[in-house]
């Protein structure tokens, strides 16, 4: 069979210029991939830093623009023009950057969380639905080798039945009052633009989301606190959250900023019938399986007997270490596949290989809205899940 040569992707990015460390994370995993091209950009709200940041990165200055309608009109004049928009912009704005791209025909590539209400992600989700476009949404965590191998396992029915997952995303970056130092408030401190729930919106979805990826069940209720524990902050900056799950199943998930001495503070716990899985972001490599008969096992990456899902996602062999950019780029290169390769999108085998969409983004919202009511109900049990 004659291979056809593909093209690379052409992207235009919205937000992340100099100083935005996950705009670098972006643009360090599409160099990863090898399939895309950034050639246009929005890289601040201020025209001469977009600039500025847009040199930097290498963009003809023509192509560095002030807004989405003239870059969108200006590159759709091109017959080189983008065809892909990744936006890394504050949470209040992914609506209508994502739903301006997508009517212009663009595949979009968001941060999470997809929106700031529920309203607009039922909105923005059927914009997609009724496109053939990608979208894609960057819970990159799924994009470790051994979490998709945790979701092979149990999808292959190594665990038996999921009891119990305890789920947290406790970090201790913010156990100090980080805002008040003379400075503007940080976006993520600004209840206007980031919500006041921000820690289960920026954080907490990750751990939500890395349940529903690995196990295959739906969190169909919650009852949730929210607290502040820095005097003068604005948002809550802890989250203790009990799950229901679809098959009978039952959960806990921990947000936090002020776990005070944790890292990044990112793990899961998902205990079956037959046996147990751990894993752990600050030791990726690895993931503990515990058979309730014999003795546990660590299961590294780049070993023999992985699964599909997994080794598609190793890039080193084994003992070479893998980390936090090499999960964005396991995204894109899924994501570039289903760009290429669009009336084909069941290309990617199996739940554990394909990158989150947008609707994974709206049971995102949904559960971050089912968490805010439940805390304003004294902890009363709210469905979180949508037909």
């Amino acid at each position: 069979m004659k291979l056809q040569r593909q093209g690379r992707i052409k992207v235009g990015m919205i937000g992340g210029g100099i100083g935005a460390h996950i705009g670098d994370v972006h643009r360090s995993a599409m160099r990863l991939t090898d399939r895309f091209d950034l050639t246009a950009g929005i890289f601040s709200r201020n025209s001469e830093d977009s600039r500025h940041s847009g040199l930097r990165f290498g963009l003809d200055e023509e192509r560095i623009y002030t807004g989405i309608a003239e870059m969108i009109d200006s590159e759709a004049a091109r017959e080189d023009g983008i065809e892909l928009v990744v936006v890394v912009t504050p949470n209040d704005s992914h609506f209508s950057l994502a739903t301006a791209a997508i009517a212009a025909g663009l595949h979009v590539v968001c941060e999470k969380p997809l929106t700031a209400t529920l309203e607009e992600a039922l909105t923005l989700c059927k914009q997609v639905q009724a496109s053939p476009l990608v979208f894609g949404l960057t819970h990159n965590y799924s994009g470790y080798c051994m979490v998709r191998q945790a979701a092979a396992m149990v999808r292959d029915g190594a665990l038996g039945a999921i009891r119990l997952v305890q789920a947290e995303h406790a970090q201790g970056a913010g156990a100090l009052p980080v805002e008040f130092n003379g400075e503007s408030v940080p976006w993520r401190s600004d209840p206007d633009q980031a919500g006041k729930e921000i820690v289960v919106a920026d954080i907490g979805t990750h751990a939500h989301h890395l349940i529903r990826f690995i196990t295959g069940q739906e969190v169909t209720e919650v009852s949730a606190d929210l607290s502040t524990h820095v005097k003068g902050r604005m948002v809550y900056d802890n989250a203790q959250i009990s799950l229901r799950l679809s098959n009978g199943g039952r959960g806990a998930l921990w947000a936090s900023r002020v776990a005070t001495g944790n890292e990044h503070g990112l793990r899961i716990r998902i205990f079956g019938e037959k046996a147990a899985l751990h894993w752990d972001h600050e030791d990726p490599e690895h993931l503990r399986f515990c058979p309730v008969d014999k003795p546990p096992q660590t299961l590294a990456k780049g070993q023999p007997g992985l699964s599909a899902a997994a080794e598609a996602a190793q890039r080193l062999r084994l003992g070479h270490p893998e980390g936090f950019i090499d999960s964005f780029a396991s995204l894109y290169h899924d994501i570039g596949d289903a760009i290429q390769n669009r009336a084909e999108r069941s290309i990617l085998e199996g739940r554990e290989s394909i990158f989150p969409t947008v609707e994974d983004g709206v049971l995102g919202v949904k559960f971050i809205d089912s968490v805010s009511r439940s805390h304003n109900a004294n902890g009363a049990w709210i469905e979180a899940t949508l037909p």
